[in-house]
């Protein structure tokens, strides 16, 4: 057993408005013993590496839940003893307890849209005859079990507004159980579609496509490998097992296959995927049944397609096909081979993140140094003017269907909460539909973006907000985010979870590294496979940046990032372990030797290259932050991970502690918070999410030995 003797500085509120120090504490800390296979050993291309904590990946195994229990109990029984905790979370709770709404959309006679009175664990959907006036319940989520694990997770209604098809998760897990809902009674039809996983809903005729994997067998559910993704047609009132099946890869496993269907039903796009990036595409003429032919447009994997609409027998798609920045071409369904496509928007020096088409107009959402701009063209492709955005922040895709003059959008920052905004597509004018009342006060705050230059000189844009007149004097508390892969970029957004760490002094920093998407397929590809190297060299120079501009110290500095963000995190803390204070790894992919080999890992290949390749295999063992663990002082660590996350399977974390806790030297905490009925992150249930940021907040400002002094208000 090891023992952590750990100092505590204690603070706790004794005024109003303050909060006084008193005495230090010694609080001892004992990890659980974990147990060593040594038999457990793995040859890649001529390389022995041992792999001991092997049987923690059994999930199901009573050795492996016992283990769960004992670090569970460790690591609230350190968190309970962080004095503030609990005031940070009751903060929390008052900041989050506002209404919040989504942008409506309207589908038929009716106009919907998704409101969470503050605190309900799920948001609810309305509808609305009149969009100027409340709407009723129309599907509450909150009452799809008692605790509020189960959340909606996908929905889609038919052409004429008649019927709603929705999915439900249960536990945060990937997997979907589809029902479908009568508009006008509120009745379930009998329809119960199971073993949906990735997968949207598109409606043709009386029946819909979706996307499902075949019935797991034995324990697997939540950590086998997905293989065999089927696309299938259901009919409105018939059997799951009589859905046609429209394609199924059975000589290649390891494909996905979408189906998206045009507005006006009459083209069914089906797209095949190997990875997160690329994917081949057919088209079906529904006008001749859903069983027609397909006729195969792109047969590779090298770019992303992605439909936008289908418009005067043309197909529009989005694609970085000979674009990195991407643009939009045409496609006549006629003659869909590449010599006839047509570029209705060019590629521009700037990367087209979205297109949508409304009141017979293309507006392209477009990112300037990771903030939106929208551009609005004629569906001939000629420019008409460029919208005038509310500020530097980030908007989302245009609301509306492509005959509809109204349309809705939400921008949002770093300070600004989601603000819903009513478009007028023929005048492009807008109004403030919706702000939310939070008890925040943005004017307080400012965020600026700056520029650093990474190891390789490239340089690297950052976003840092803070309160204003904030002193640089190298002692700030100082949260650094990042990603940094699959094409994804960090943009401006307002989160909850910030807003008492902003309060209580701190600069909170996310910095746009290599391997996301801001700056097109060139960016993201500078940060894949054997250059993955300078996702981690980008996020280590935003660290030094900041220490060496005086924003902060090492001893004050704490980074955090979620999936491939927990990579990112545990990669950096074990190659600079001397730069952060506090470490958060978060639902990591942390085992880069294993990681293909469970549930959907396969599909990240293109990103990260696989072990079972020789060349991958080396530099994927460098880095990789299992295997990088040596006998030495870490930051305090709080990795975090749900027994139901089966999108990077909880494996990768317990593996990662458990050498973590048998290794490091230093007084510091290495602890893991383990959720249990919950997943990947989405569709958490309110109270979970409160708790969890409450406590990683509390973790990582007492281990930058800061007090919590918000001033408590009312």
């Amino acid at each position: 057993m090891k023992n952590i003797i750990l100092l505590f500085l204690l603070s706790f509120f004794v005024l109003a408005c303050k909060s006084d120090r008193i005495n230090f504490e010694t609080i001892s800390l004992t990890y659980p013993e974990t147990r060593q296979d040594s038999s457990v050993v793995d040859d890649y291309h001529g390389h022995s590496i041992a792999d001991p904590y092997r049987w923690l990946e059994d999930d199901n195994s009573d050795e492996t839940k016992s283990w769960v229990d004992e670090q569970i109990e460790v690591t609230f029984g350190y968190l309970e003893q962080i004095p503030y905790r609990e005031d940070i979370r009751n903060r929390l709770e008052k900041l989050w307890d506002y209404e919040k709404y989504s942008s409506p959309f309207r589908e038929g006679e009716y106009y919907y849209y998704f409101k969470n009175d503050g605190l309900q664990n799920q948001s609810v959907l309305y509808k609305t005859s009149n969009i100027d006036e409340d709407g009723e319940v129309f599907l509450d989520p909150n009452a799809f079990s008692e605790d509020g694990t189960t959340s909606l997770a996908g929905l889609s209604f038919d052409k004429n507004g008649k019927y709603l098809a929705y999915m439900i998760s249960e536990g945060g897990s990937d997997w979907r159980t589809l029902f479908v809902k009568d508009v006008e009674t509120g009745e379930l039809l009998e329809d119960k579609l199971e073993w949906i996983k990735f997968s949207g809903i598109s409606w043709a005729g009386d029946g819909f496509f979706y996307s499902r994997y075949p019935t797991p067998e034995g324990g697997g559910k939540l950590s086998g490998k997905n293989e065999y993704h089927t696309l299938c047609y259901h009919k409105l009132g018939s059997s799951q097992l009589d859905d046609i099946i429209i394609h199924r890869d059975t000589k290649n496993p390891q494909r996905n296959v979408y189906g998206s269907v045009t507005e006006d039903e009459n083209i069914l796009l089906i797209s095949t995927t190997e990875s997160t990036s690329g994917n081949a595409f057919s088209i079906v003429d529904l006008k001749k049944g859903v069983e027609t032919p397909p006729v195969p447009v792109i047969t590779d994997y090298q770019y992303d397609y992605n439909l936008i609409e289908y418009e005067g027998g043309k197909l529009y798609i989005h694609t970085n096909d000979n674009a990195p920045k991407y643009k939009v071409v045409a496609i006549d369904v006629r003659y869909p081979g590449k010599e006839n496509w047509v570029d209705v928007i060019p590629e521009s020096e700037k990367a087209l993140r979205g297109v949508s088409m409304m009141g017979g107009q293309i507006f392209a959402l477009y990112l300037s140094d990771a903030t939106s701009q929208v551009m609005v063209f004629e569906t001939g492709g000629g420019f008409k003017e460029e919208l005038k955005l509310p500020g530097l922040g980030t908007v989302s895709g245009i609301s509306g269907k492509k005959t509809d003059t109204k349309g809705f959008f939400t921008y949002t920052s770093f300070t600004t909460p989601p603000t819903i905004y009513e478009l007028d597509a023929e005048t492009l004018e807008y109004r403030e539909f919706r702000r939310p009342d939070v008890d925040f006060d943005p004017t307080q705050y400012e965020t600026r973006q700056v520029k650093y230059k990474s190891k390789d000189g490239t340089e690297i844009p950052m976003f840092i907000t803070m309160k204003k007149g904030t002193k640089l004097d190298g002692n700030n508390p100082t949260l650094l985010y990042g990603y940094g892969s699959f094409n994804i970029p960090m943009l401006p957004s307002f989160s909850i979870t910030r807003l008492p760490f902003l309060e209580n002094g701190g600069i909170y920093c996310v910095a746009n590294i290599r391997g996301g998407g801001e700056y097109g397929k060139e960016w993201h590809q500078a940060g894949t496979k054997e250059r993955k190297q300078n996702v981690f060299d980008d996020f280590i120079a935003a660290a030094e940046y900041l220490i060496e501009n005086n924003y902060t110290s090492n001893k004050k500095l704490a980074i955090e990032g979620g999936s491939n963000g927990g990579l990112l995190v545990g990669a950096c803390m074990t190659q600079r372990p001397d730069l952060f204070a506090v470490a958060i790894p978060r639902v990591g992919v942390l085992d880069m030797l294993r990681y293909h080999e469970f549930t959907i890992g396969w599909a990240w290949a293109t990103d990260y290259g696989r072990s079972d390749e020789p060349e991958a295999f080396e530099y994927l063992l460098k880095y990789s932050p299992l295997h990088n663990i040596k006998e030495e002082s870490y930051p305090a660590t709080i990795v975090t991970t749900a027994d139901h996350d089966d999108r990077v399977v909880p494996a990768h974390s317990f593996k990662f502690i458990a050498e973590l806790q048998k290794k490091h030297t230093g007084n510091a905490p290495v602890i893991i918070r383990i959720d249990k009925s919950a997943g990947h992150g989405a569709g958490k249930p309110t109270s979970k999410a409160i708790d969890e940021a409450a406590d990683v907040m509390a973790f990582m400002l007492f281990n930058m030995k800061e007090d919590y002094l918000m001033e408590v208000k009312g």
